[in-house]
């Protein structure tokens, strides 16, 4: 089996999904929970960053081109880019945001907690977060710490994130 290679130009014209190394992936679109949860997870996150003036909020799909000259570009299901490099954020945001939010869906959970994981390390994104809806739990990973510092969040108990410190927000308010 070929796979064909992709370069930014050709990826550009094409149905927006993810560009990892030169080759396209093209993941089914998500259910209407998971995108549910999405925009209570982005609504959450506007309103606390908006409130502080802490910088910019978007959903998928929005490119996130980690590396262009490798064709590595990604779509997180929420990100966050703090006020001091909102630069970065053009038509697309070129380079790591400052944290992402992927809710965890069957078809793409391996996917998302390895390779996806690895990418958003290496490349510098600051904090990840996976929502997981089956065990009902926030984990959030701050991926400025090696090995990665690891908190887990479920029911009322809070998520403790250190991209947003003052945000305050129980486990199950992003879960529903």
């Amino acid at each position: 089996m070929t796979t064909k290679q992709y370069l930014y130009d050709t990826y550009e014209t094409t149905r927006r999904r993810e560009l990892q190394f030169g080759v396209l992936r093209e993941p089914p679109a998500p259910f209407w929970s998971h995108q549910l949860v999405v925009l209570h997870i982005a609504r959450t996150l506007i309103d606390h960053v908006e409130a502080h003036d802490l910088g910019l909020v978007n959903v998928a799909p929005i490119d996130v081109i980690l590396d262009e000259t490798q064709n590595l570009i990604v779509q997180p299901d929420v990100l966050f880019v703090a006020m001091a490099r909102r630069a970065i954020v053009r038509d697309q945001v070129w380079g790591a945001p400052d944290l992402v939010v992927e809710v965890l869906s069957p078809g793409t959970e391996r996917y998302d907690r390895t390779e996806k994981l690895e990418w958003y390390r290496r490349y510098g994104v600051r904090e990840c977060w996976f929502v997981d809806l089956i065990e009902e739990r926030v984990v959030v990973m701050d991926l400025t710490k090696d090995p990665p510092a690891v908190r887990i969040s479920r029911g009322a108990q809070c998520v403790q994130t250190s991209v947003l410190p003052d945000l305050i927000v129980p486990a199950y308010r992003l879960l529903s």
